[in-house]
């Protein structure tokens, strides 16, 4: 098979023997979609040295939301690497050719895809891309002042989970990309602990739904798109009549999410660098402010949550579910040895109940895994900022000290910039243009072209909007006539 059939073909393959000790110019650590959004831009670079190093033994992405039928929030023009470079053979429309499927994605007139299907399509980019190891866990960063590298510890992982070797690398450039996990809420937490009772997190939820589906009374606590999803499959596979599902969330409303054309302009790169230049009191009191840009629900999804419901007082019953927003769990604990009990309050009320259950599923969203673990070695070299978090330039860099960043030595994050990049910092669409960007940085050059203006808003007031010169077409030559 020829290089132009498979993108897998390395142009530019590490030299055979290459002495362990010599730098790689970049080292990335976790490879979720936006790692490997840097590795599949990364790839076309001759004269990058990269690596990408992931604890598990396989590229897997929220496996347990996997729910038929259920979507990406954002076009597939949000894969690894279009909004870089749409030339790119790691696009989305790539894959679909190399599956056959190209003309029925065209039919089907799809611009949301399904989730396990931009699943499929990361996996089919980690099976065919080079520099990947997988089942090497990072166990430390540290910064050696006499050589100006980074050392990178790793344990390899055998399929069995066992540790398998220990080795260290070498790099001028890091970039982290170790994704978020689970958050359970502090008076939730008892519930994880009370193993006689189905609570789980909606991580993984697929991998229990039989369990909970046998549960006479299922309550489901959060209301984003993970516990509307979870709700709407539950309700289906219940018989009607005899439901008994709960479904709660803190927020005032199940609201959709602010979907409108000028409302999605804050997903882009100008309004990314608006909100980095803000004082720090004013990003954090933002992000609280604008939970509807990204935690609401899919309009489509309350759709069909409603005309399940509906269809269920066909015969003139109601369906035995309660739909309660603006709750708060305030504790919760075992009762008995097979049940739960949930003590509510209405935080518009001021009113306080209790809720005994028999299964939970906690869609209480994902936090930012805490960098302090891989980089504590590097912790005498981090700048924070007044809530200790790390700060993060506008090249998504840490702020270190000069005597590491004067040697030309950076720590790179991704999706860990949230409190200084704005509710973009985990969004698909920012992808490819983010890991453009350090691409950029590392290399020193404008290795990808990134455009100057990307949003119709002009979000501050000495922000002069940049008019981008018209492009003109090209004058064609008439041919000449020469009878």
């Amino acid at each position: 098979m020829s290089p132009q059939s498979n993108p897998a073909a390395d142009p530019h393959p590490n030299p055979p023997g290459q002495d362990a000790d010599t730098p790689r110019d970049l080292v990335g650590i976790g490879i979720g979609p936006f790692n490997l959004s840097l590795a599949a831009l990364a790839q076309p670079l001759a004269e990058l040295d990269a690596v990408f190093y992931e604890q598990r033994t396989a590229f897997s992405w929220h496996p347990g939301l996997l729910i038929d039928g259920s979507r990406l929030q954002v076009p597939f023009l949000a894969d690894l690497v279009t909004l870089a470079d749409p030339a790119s053979p790691w696009s989305f429309l790539n894959y679909l050719r190399h599956r056959d499927r190209l003309f029925p994605f065209y039919f089907a007139e799809r611009f949301h895809i399904q989730r396990a299907e931009y699943d499929a399509y990361c996996r089919w980019v980690c099976e065919n891309l080079t520099g990947l190891r997988f089942g090497h866990q990072v166990d430390a960063v540290r910064f050696n002042p006499e050589r100006d590298v980074f050392e990178v510890d790793f344990t390899q992982i055998a399929p069995g989970g066992e540790a398998e070797a220990l080795g260290r690398t070498y790099a001028r450039n890091i970039v982290l990309g170790i994704g978020t996990e689970p958050y359970v809420p502090d008076p939730l937490r008892p519930l994880v602990e009370a193993p006689a009772v189905p609570v789980i997190h909606a991580t993984d939820y697929l991998a229990h739904r039989e369990t909970l589906l046998a549960a006479e009374h299922i309550t489901v606590i959060g209301s984003g798109q993970s516990g509307a999803e979870i709700f709407l499959d539950l309700l289906r596979h219940r018989p009607a009549g005899r439901e008994k599902l709960h479904w709660l969330g803190r927020t005032e409303a199940f609201a959709p999410m602010e979907y409108s054309k000028l409302g999605l302009e804050h997903f882009t790169p100008d309004y990314t660098r608006y909100f980095h230049a803000l004082a720090e009191p004013v990003r954090d009191r933002l992000l609280d402010s604008q939970w509807q840009l990204h935690k609401g629900i899919d309009a489509a999804t309350l759709a069909a949550i409603h005309d399940e419901l509906y269809g269920r007082t066909m015969h003139g019953g109601w369906p035995d579910t309660v739909l309660t927003p603006g709750v708060r769990v305030r504790t919760a604990g075992r009762l008995a040895t097979t049940k739960v009990e949930l003590h509510l309050e209405h935080i518009q009320q001021n009113t306080r109940s209790r809720l005994t259950t028999d299964a939970v599923v906690l869609a209480t969203g994902y936090r930012e895994r805490s960098l302090d673990r891989i980089l504590a070695g590097l912790d005498p070299y981090m700048r924070r900022d007044s809530r200790e978090r790390p700060r993060i330039d506008d090249r998504n860099r840490l702020v270190m000290d000069p005597a590491v960043t004067g040697s030309g030595c950076h720590v790179y994050v991704q999706n860990a910039e949230r409190h200084t990049h704005g509710i973009g910092t985990p969004d698909l669409g920012l992808a490819a243009w983010r890991s453009a960007g350090i691409l950029n940085s590392v290399t020193g050059k404008e290795t990808y072209a990134l455009p100057g203006r990307t949003a119709f808003t002009t979000f501050g007031l000495e922000q002069q909007p940049l008019i981008p010169a018209a492009r003109k077409a090209p004058v064609l030559t008439p041919l000449v006539d020469r009878r």
